[in-house]
């Protein structure tokens, strides 16, 4: 793939090979990051797994201390009086007929969508849609429950989703790169201990195989595993 002249000259800023302890990698990716617009902060991590192996399917949900930097729009579809809770839990969007509709035809102009249990139904039939750009709601990271208000105001303040791929790689945003430093930081190591403390018990070996940070825009900085190892104990 051709690169940039800018992503060349800061590529050449760091070796990919070397390995960076956690705070000085970020402090590098935030340098990188020189585009004129304020990119958003990755972190990808390669893991000991099988996700062919149901057991070893590594996902959840953590809620970043500081966000992701970015206001994420909440749809919730809904019936009855759960559509009054919604709304006053700061929802963007409510309602059930006209958004199922909407997104027949293609629609899904939303970050999030919440939805409960009674309805599922109806929505279950929107996987060939939602599936595919990650839309579909789901029990196991709190986006299928009658407890909307709980949902919407997690979300609200940083709440994110991750899961394995089937090449065993994590990747989540953890910020932007306008967040101070500490606040990268502390967003990092919370997904880092959470992603560590779902270790699947049939997984062998070394789990965290290898770590990257990257911006939007920029090359990435491998993290050593043995110093995020270390920081949350």
């Amino acid at each position: 793939m051709k690169r940039s002249k800018r992503f060349r000259v800061e590529e050449k800023k760091t070796n990919r090979r070397e390995a960076h302890p956690l705070q000085e990698a970020l402090n590098l990716v935030r340098e990188m990051a020189s585009a004129r617009f304020d990119e958003t902060i990755e972190l990808s991590a390669r893991l000991g797994v099988d996700p062919r192996k149901s057991d070893q399917m590594v996902r959840g949900t953590v809620i970043l201390p500081h966000g992701r930097g970015k206001a994420l729009r909440v749809l919730v579809l809904t019936k009855g009086e759960k559509e009054k809770e919604a709304q006053e839990a700061g929802a963007d969007l409510v309602g059930f007929d006209e958004f199922i509709e909407k997104i027949q035809g293609g629609w899904t102009d939303v970050d999030v969508i919440v939805a409960t249990p009674d309805v599922m139904s109806s929505v279950g039939k929107l996987g060939k849609i939602l599936g595919p750009r990650g839309l579909m709601p789901n029990p196991k990271s709190g986006t299928v429950t009658m407890d909307v208000g709980k949902a919407i105001k997690e979300i609200k303040k940083g709440k994110i989703e991750y899961r394995v791929d089937k090449s065993a790689v994590v990747h989540v945003p953890i910020g932007k790169a306008s967040f101070k430093p500490e606040k990268l930081y502390e967003n990092a190591v919370t997904f880092l201990r959470e992603l560590i403390s779902a270790k699947p018990s049939s997984a062998k070996g070394t789990y965290l195989n290898s770590i990257f940070l990257s911006s939007t825009m920029g090359p990435g900085i491998r993290v050593d595993p043995l110093n995020v190892m270390e920081l949350v104990r």
